[in-house]
């Protein structure tokens, strides 16, 4: 199993189909192997730019095996779980677990908005299910939860729960979550248009899109 730093690029992968609405198996290896030769940290598998909305859990899982074959074995693949109930999450991340996952992106519960305290305790129960490293997505605009800093405070005490895809557009938090917490959580920008700013603030990585088509020249960014 590869354990996850937080740090660096980790790509988050497209997921790309047939015309028969299959998923193009050859393709998506094809994409994550140019990742891996381009030197990213690891890589997100059925994010929002992997197709969380629209792919089956059984199709989730076909990808991470795919994945696991062809990456190294200190190369992490992360899986994203996006549920819309607390059972649904927990059973999904320990099914994810058993197949080979090195670690879990989590959003909020999907569908209905859930209020601060809803969205800490689902929190809290995935965290409990799995040993893995989790990062949670942070992202009020596209998914109108915002994790606050208030909310981290009760998630800390999981020490699973290692990190942050920072999506706010607000770049300032990065400062505050430093300034509140130093380094209990890796902070990573998930907005590549706000790349530059959120690693000169301090944040430890990057969740990328444009990566995809710019393997390379995404991690020469970030080494500079």
């Amino acid at each position: 199993m590869a354990i996850p730093n937080w740090i660096g690029v980790y790509p988050a992968l497209l997921t790309p189909f047939n015309s028969d609405e299959t998923i193009d198996e050859k393709l998506f290896l094809k994409n994550l192997q140019a990742q891996i030769d381009a030197g990213v940290q690891g890589v997100i598998i059925g994010g929002s730019l992997g197709e969380a909305s629209t792919l089956l859990n059984e199709e989730k899982i076909m990808l991470l095996k795919r994945a696991k074959l062809i990456a190294p074995m200190s190369f992490p693949i992360i899986l994203n779980i996006a549920e819309s109930t607390t059972k649904a999450a927990v059973a999904f991340v320990k099914e994810a677990e058993t197949a080979g996952a090195d670690g879990f992106m989590l959003l909020p519960p999907m569908r209905y908005k859930s209020d601060d305290n809803e969205t800490v305790q689902y929190f809290k129960a995935v965290a409990a299910a799995t040993s893995l490293s989790i990062m949670i997505y942070n992202n009020p605009v596209d998914y109108k939860i915002e994790v606050t800093l208030d909310m981290f405070e009760q998630l800390k005490e999981h020490s699973n729960i290692q990190a942050v895809k920072e999506s706010t557009r607000d770049v300032s938090n990065v400062t505050r979550m430093k300034n509140r917490f130093g380094d209990r959580f890796k902070i990573l920008c998930g907005v590549d248009t706000l790349a530059y700013e959120e690693l000169c603030l301090g944040a430890d990585g990057w969740i990328a899109g444009l990566v995809d088509a710019f393997p390379e020249e995404t991690v020469a960014i970030y080494k500079l």
